[in-house]
């Protein structure tokens, strides 16, 4: 099995997949048939088979899946098994609600330091967290290790922090900078965030829709 050839359209869903699994086991729902998960989730049937078996499959003819079972693997596809350290670069607007409002450790990070280059929000607090200036990135990359960096800053300077960050050892990054980050690093590990496309697309499903009735 060549997972590194899998879709990026599948390993989009996974992440359905563990929400929905997660539901279903607060309702009580310890077994469940694709069918019928196809059908919660509005999929085909053979579309979630399809999607598990590029890991494997985890289904068991004429019983279907265990529920935990089938979450706990899928964690461990998405890497939530393993805990890993995590920066967030930006102490604004954006990094304050996200270092509040995201439980990284559900999603196998520890939010590990926050930064940002004015020098007036060093010392500050966010949720038990210090602050610290960006001058401190090396020091702490040295001696914490995190791998992956949450940029919320704007777009002017975010290629100087990732060849920095690179150069520390950070190579993924969740990137809400509008910085085209794999123009200028090819290599590196990234997710990007465009908040402003998201609403156009639902303005166009919206108006598309509102043509539709007319």
């Amino acid at each position: 099995m060549q997972k590194d050839n899998i879709s990026k359209s599948v390993i989009r869903r996974l992440p359905r997949y563990y929400r929905f699994l997660g539901g279903l086991l607060k309702q009580g729902i310890t077994k469940i048939s694709s069918r019928e998960l196809s059908e919660m989730m509005r999929l085909t049937a053979s579309q979630i088979r399809q999607d598990l078996n590029c890991f494997g499959g985890f289904g068991q003819q004429g019983y279907g899946y265990n529920v935990a079972e089938l979450r706990g693997e899928i964690a461990k596809i998405l890497g939530l098994d393993v805990t890993e350290k995590v920066i967030i670069i930006g102490a604004g607007n954006l990094g304050r609600a996200i270092t509040m409002h995201i439980d990284f450790a559900k999603y196998g990070y520890e939010l590990s330091g926050i930064f940002d280059s004015n020098a007036a929000k060093e010392n500050g607090d966010i949720s038990g967290i210090t602050v610290m200036h960006t001058d401190r990135l090396a020091d702490f990359c040295s001696a914490n290790s995190p791998t992956m960096a949450v940029l919320c800053i704007p777009r002017a300077g975010a290629k100087e922090i990732v060849e920095k960050l690179r150069e520390l050892g950070v190579n993924a990054f969740w990137n809400f900078s509008h910085y085209d980050i794999l123009f200028d690093f090819p290599d590196a590990i990234v997710e990007n965030v465009h908040l402003t496309d998201s609403l156009m697309t639902l303005s166009y499903a919206a108006k598309r829709s509102s043509d539709d009735t007319e």
